[in-house]
C-alpha cells in the first residue's frame, strides 16, 4: 500500500519543487548542488511570492475557483509591475495544422536501432500515467481500502488513445498529467468535468496570446500549492516497515532530484519486491509487479544518459 501512496507523496513533492523552481525561488541541476536557493529578493520572485500568499489566503477563505483566480491575480500584477510582458493581443485564429499533421516516420521507428527510444518512451509513458493515476486517485478519494484504484484500465486505456493520437496531429504527448490536480482541489471528481475541460482548452485556442503571455510566476504558486495538497496521503506510509518505507522513499527523492516522475516510479518497482523478498514476504508481490519491476529494469538499461 506504502508503494502506491507514495505516488502522490512524490508527486506532491514533484510539483511542488516545479512550482518553487518557475518561481524562481530554487535553481535544479546547478553543478556540485541539484537544488540551491535562488535570488528572492528579484521582482519575479516576489510576485510569485506575493501569489502564493494570496492563494494561501483564497483557500484557507475557502473562496470558489480559488486557484484559478490567484493565477489570473498574480498575473495581472506581474503585468502591471512589468515583471513579465502583458499580451498585445487576446484573440487570435488557431494556426494551422498543416505543417505537422501525419508527419510520421513509421519506417524509422520499426527500426532496431530506434528500439531503446521507442522502449524508454514506452516505459516512462507508461509508469507516468500509472503513477498520475493513483496520486490524483489518492487526492481524490477514488482508491479502495486496498490503495488500488478500481477499473483503472479505462483511464489507462483513455491515456493509451491520446497517446496514439497526438503524434498523428503533431502535437506532444497528451495524457494524464499531474497538473490535472488543480482541477480536483477545486472540486472536479465527475466525467462531466473531463468534458468541461476539454470544451475550455478548445476555446484557448482562440485565447492563445493570452493564456501564453501568462508568466510562471503566476502559476507556479498554483503547483507549489497543489503539491501541498497531495503531501496528505504521507502518513498512510508505514514507515516502521522497511521494506515498505524504503522503497516509498525512493520514489520520492528520485521523483524530486531527477525532476522525472518515471524514474522515480521504476525505482519504486524495482526496490519493493527486493525488499519484500529480503523480509521473507515474496508473496505480498503481485505476478503483475513483478512485470513492472523487469520493465522498469529496461528502462533503467536503455534510458539515455548524460
Amino acid at each position: 500500500m506504502s508503494l502506491r501512496f507514495s505516488f502522490a507523496v512524490g508527486i506532491g513533492l514533484f510539483l511542488t519543487f516545479i512550482g518553487l523552481n518557475q518561481a524562481g525561488i530554487v535553481a535544479l541541476g546547478v553543478p556540485g548542488a541539484p537544488v540551491r536557493a535562488g535570488n528572492i529578493t528579484t521582482a519575479p520572485v516576489l510576485v510569485a511570492l506575493l501569489g502564493f500568499v494570496l492563494l494561501a489566503v483564497l483557500i484557507i477563505r475557502k473562496v470558489p475557483g480559488a486557484i484559478l483566480l490567484g493565477i489570473v491575480l498574480t498575473a495581472i500584477v506581474a503585468f502591471v509591475t512589468r515583471t513579465a510582458a502583458a499580451p498585445v493581443h487576446l484573440l487570435s485564429m488557431p494556426p494551422s495544422l498543416n505543417p505537422i499533421l501525419w508527419q510520421l516516420d513509421f519506417r524509422g521507428a520499426l527500426t532496431w536501432h530506434a528500439f531503446p527510444i521507442v522502449l524508454t518512451i514506452f516505459i516512462m509513458a507508461f509508469v507516468d500515467t500509472m503513477g498520475t493515476l493513483i496520486g490524483l486517485s489518492a487526492r481524490a478519494g477514488f482508491l479502495d481500502d486496498k490503495g488500488n484504484l478500481p477499473q483503472i484500465e479505462r483511464p489507462m486505456l483513455v491515456d493509451a488513445l491520446s497517446t496514439c493520437v497526438a503524434p498523428a496531429l503533431g502535437t506532444t504527448t497528451a495524457g494524464a498529467f499531474v497538473e490535472s490536480a488543480t482541477g480536483i482541489e477545486a472540486g472536479g471528481r465527475t466525467g462531466l468535468t473531463a468534458l468541461t475541460t476539454a470544451a475550455c482548452f478548445a476555446l484557448t485556442l482562440f485565447f492563445s496570446p493570452f493564456v501564453a503571455s501568462i508568466p510562471a510566476q503566476a502559476y507556479a504558486p498554483a503547483l507549489i500549492m497543489v503539491g501541498l495538497f497531495m503531501l496528505a496521503p504521507i502518513v498512510r506510509i508505514d514507515f516502521s516497515d522497511y521494506s515498505e518505507s524504503i522503497p516509498a522513499f525512493a520514489v520520492v527523492t528520485l521523483m524530486c532530484f531527477t525532476f522525472n516522475i518515471a524514474m522515480g516510479i521504476t525505482a519504486g518497482f524495482v526496490l519493493y519486491p527486493l525488499c519484500k523478498l529480503a523480509a521473507g514476504r515474496i508473496k505480498e508481490v503481485k505476478p503483475a509487479l513483478l512485470v513492472l519491476t523487469g520493465l522498469s529494469l529496461l528502462f533503467y538499461v536503455f534510458y539515455p544518459y548524460g
